[in-house]
């Protein structure tokens, strides 16, 4: 069996009274395809930022590769790291977002060489190798002197996801990458993300896609107000599922 490659224990966040994750608890090994479903407003999207560090999160645990995430405890104070020791960790993962934040005055290919020249510290040379491999990877070879503006919505996501890639995390975040998008460029993300699970990428997905879910996830978590509320397979949790509430997200989604 592959290696627990991140935990989260207790994890609590709150903005002001607002309480929006109430003790989550999951594990997931190195290999997996987890995606998080639920409605709007469940604490999906909160979650990954916080994996990630974009969200300080008040109680808990996060542990990333054995390493704790964010916060150090020593004799019962919770402390946060260093900002310096909170983007090492950072960089253990990659994220894609709903919108792109590609730089509008540097081509596809400078995108991605940028954070590999800067953070990675490679050689120009050995970045532009890099970035046209994952530019191939996802489709866009002939892109990589192409501006952001010249790329249609579902051309930027995938530029924006091999630039994520291409930093070689541990563990890639997406979410709601297509939900940007328009209908008719949703297919050729989902696709990357597709071909990417097939090369046993551990990825963990926020998104509203139930039949993408449902055929790309080794296994899905079903959030409500918070909590996790129900997980396991997908080809179980879809079909039969265990609790009314996931039985009513499901009749109102998009899977049938």
């Amino acid at each position: 069996m592959s290696k627990i490659l991140l935990e989260i224990e207790g994890l609590r966040k709150q903005y002001g009274t607002l309480e929006v994750l109430k003790g989550v608890d999951c594990t997931m090994r190195e290999g997996e395809v987890i995606s998080i479903i639920g409605s709007s407003g469940s604490g999906k999207t909160t979650m990954l930022r916080c994996i990630n560090m974009l969200e300080d999160f008040q109680g808990g645990h996060i542990r990333l590769a054995g390493e704790e995430i964010g916060y150090d405890h020593v004799g019962g104070v919770r402390k946060r790291k260093s900002e310096k020791e909170i983007a090492r960790q950072r960089a253990m993962t990659g994220m894609a977002f709903q919108q792109f934040n590609l730089f509008p005055h540097m081509t596809a290919l400078q995108n991605i060489m940028l954070g590999l020249v800067k953070v990675k510290k490679m050689n120009r040379d050995e970045a532009r190798a890099v970035a046209e491999k994952w530019l191939d990877r996802v489709g866009l070879a002939s892109r990589g002197d192409h501006y952001p503006g010249q790329l249609s919505g579902g051309q930027q996501q995938r530029v924006a996801i091999a630039r994520a890639i291409a930093m070689a995390p541990q563990l890639m975040l997406f979410d709601e990458v297509t939900s940007a998008l328009d209908p008719e460029l949703v297919g050729e993300v989902l696709q990357v993300i597709k071909g990417l699970a097939s090369d046993g990428m551990s990825m963990l997905l926020v998104t509203h896609e139930m039949r993408f879910a449902y055929e790309v996830s080794t296994r899905v978590i079903f959030m409500n107000q918070g909590v996790i509320c129900e997980e396991g397979d997908p080809k179980e949790m879809f079909v039969r599922p265990k609790t009314e509430r996931l039985a009513e997200f499901l009749k109102t989604s998009s899977f049938n």
